[in-house]
């Protein structure tokens, strides 16, 4: 009975290792495209850290939760930070190249235009400080 507890035990890490290094993997992926189309962005990028922000529409998350936490952050960070939003339906080219699958989806830029973090779903005022304080 122990022997077989174990085994379950041993095989749930293994499952939990690999879920947790394939999700690493994935936004390893993600950054790396968006550090290649920094260029594709409607506008020129200021020399400050910026939050790309995609979302569509009829995004109930976008509008309730991920929109509120970034304007609150904006309000607080002031001239620090700048905030790109971009309408994934409007942009399908956009949001394609940059990898975004889902949105909400944020990616954190430094002042050079390297993307350093993303974020894919709704992501906590509290997580988006801690990001962009590391900037």
């Amino acid at each position: 009975m122990n022997s077989e507890i174990l085994l379950r035990f041993g095989f749930a890490v293994v499952i939990i290792f690999f879920g947790v290094g394939a999700y690493w993997l994935i936004n390893q992926y993600l950054l790396t495209r968006a550090r290649a189309s920094v260029n594709m962005l409607p506008a020129p990028l200021p020399k400050k850290p910026t939050i790309v922000y995609f979302t569509t529409p009829d995004c109930a998350p976008c509008k309730t939760v991920q929109r509120p936490a970034l304007q609150k952050l904006a309000d607080l960070l002031g001239e620090k930070l700048h905030v790109i939003e971009i309408d994934a339906s409007e942009h399908p080219d956009v949001a394609r190249t940059w990898g975004v699958m889902s949105v909400p989806t944020t990616f954190l830029l430094d002042e050079k235009g390297t993307a350093k973090y993303v974020n894919n779903g709704v992501v906590r005022l509290e997580k988006l400080m801690e990001q962009v304080k590391t900037l």
